[in-house]
Order: structure tokens, then sequence, then C-alpha cells
């Protein structure tokens, strides 16, 4: 279990100087909680005796585990192919039956993860006409961010993929109004481009970043105001995006549908636009 998760789990127990270390632990995680544990107090303004307290109640030895405990996370996130393949989960006999299986048990964790409240509320935001959203991932997650931004660019207005190439990318920084959406997918082995590329338009741009990510977590999640942290690892040499996949259409198809009105309309104007193309093409 990851520490965040534990601290997710006693959260019911926790007293208010605890439920305030919590927060400066999850508002940087992994980060946090890699100072010394002076640095902390400081910043979750409790004593170090606090917090040695609050680390045996998640169920750790002291300090020092959940530094360790920590450091293996973020080693997590750089995994190659390679190390998957040695750590993982051989699969026996039928491989399509049980990669299939292992990627519904995905989808049902990510349901979990996510919860409807925070589903809602990134709904809401992509729902609003008068913020923009631009839309990005990395190597292989950009398939999210095309996959994201092609189905909302049918629904309402003002919806950008921005291009692989990061020499475009300070046009798209210089169109972000405060309150405009960044939605980024960066998934393990991360790419720091992005990162920057989050810390910019989130202070710089003042536009508020959804992170798309795994469990290990992007270091984007440090400028992100939502952090969707979906399962990924199927124990085989690549991870598996398809529950990432079915968040994303889960909130283009709520998006779409809270304001069916104008998407209807939207949506046959679309068309009518295509098949004149179309038919000009002939």
């Amino acid at each position: 279990m990851l520490i965040r998760d534990q601290i997710e789990k006693n959260s019911g127990t926790l007293t208010q100087s605890e439920r305030k270390l919590a927060s400066a632990l999850l508002s940087d995680y992994p980060f946090a909680g890699l100072i010394t544990i002076q640095e902390l107090a400081e910043r979750a303004e409790v004593s170090p005796p606090s917090i040695s307290r609050f680390v045996t109640k998640i169920g750790l030895s002291g300090y020092q585990e959940m530094q360790r405990r920590l450091i293996r996370e973020l080693k997590g996130g750089d995994n190659s192919p390679l190390e998957l393949h040695e750590t993982g989960r051989r699969i026996e006999g039928g491989y399509l039956a049980e990669f299939t299986l292992r990627a519904a048990e995905q989808m049902q964790v990510s349901a979990k993860a996510v919860t409807e409240g925070q589903f809602e509320r990134i709904a809401d935001l992509m729902s609003d006409p008068k913020r923009d959203i631009y839309a990005l991932g990395g190597r292989i997650s950009d398939t999210l961010a095309t996959h994201l931004s092609f189905h909302l660019r049918q629904a309402r207005k003002g919806v950008y993929h921005i291009p692989r190439d990061p020499e475009s990318w300070p046009e798209y920084l210089l169109r972000m109004k405060p309150g405009d959406i960044f939605f980024l997918a960066d998934f393990r082995r991360y790419q720091p481009n992005l990162t920057h590329l989050a810390k910019q338009a989130s202070i710089d741009y003042k536009a508020q970043v959804i992170l798309m990510t795994d469990k290990w977590l992007s270091p984007a999640n440090r400028y992100s105001s939502e952090v969707l942290a979906i399962p990924i690892d199927t124990g085989t040499i690549w991870d598996s995006y398809s529950a990432a996949l079915a968040v994303t259409e889960a909130l283009v198809a709520r998006v779409a549908e809270e304001n069916w009105d104008s998407t209807r309309q939207r949506i046959e104007a679309w068309d009518r636009a295509r098949k004149k193309q179309l038919e000009d093409d002939k």
C-alpha cells in the first residue's frame, strides 16, 4: 500500500494537528515526506513528536521507514519495460483472456480511486464555457489527450490539443487565461518538460492543471489542482492505459451530456460543415 493510501485509510482517526500534517504531506506528495522531520514540523506547524505519533498511527515504525517507503515509490515511477518484465506477474494459460481480466480489474480500481465528488468537480470545470481547455500528454499518453480534445471539440468551443513539439508550446501558454484548464496526462518514466509546462501554466498563467497520472505520481502533481491517480500496472512488460482511457471517456461523455442542448446544436453544425466539405471535395 502506498503511504498516501495509508494516510487516507486512517483519516477518520486523525486529530486536528494530524490532519494538518496529512494535508502538508499530501499537498506536495511524496516530496514533503522526504525533508527532515524538523523541516516538515515547521511546514505543517506541528511538533516533531507529533509527526512520530502520526507515522505510528498510520502503521509505520517511524519517520525513517516512511522516507524509505517514499523513495521506493519514487523509484517505481522510473521503472523501464526491462524492469517491469523482471518484477512482473507472468501470465499463465490464455494470454488474451488473462490480460483483459487484469485490465478490467484496473477499471474497477480506478472507479474507487477517483471519487464521484472529484469526478463531478472536474466535469463541472470542463463544462464551463468561460474556460478554455488545453490538453497534452507524454510519449504514449498523448493518445489520451488527443482522445479527450477530439471529443470535447465536438461538444463545446475553446478546446485545443497542444502539439507535441515543445517549440510550439509558448503559443498556447500565451493564449491561456486565468482559470483555463490544462489537462495533462503523464505516466511513469515522466517527462521533465511536461512538469515544467505544468509549472508555467499554473504559476505564470494561473491555469488550473488537471493531471492524469499513476499511483507513483508525476512530479507535475506539485502544480496540479486536481490529480487523477489511475492504475496502470498489469504485471506485463508495458503498462496498460485501459483504465485511463475509460476515465477519459467518462469525462467527455459527462461534459457532453451536462449541457446537452448546446452539445446537440454544436454536433449538428459540425456534421453540416463536415458534410459540405465532403461534397466540395467531390
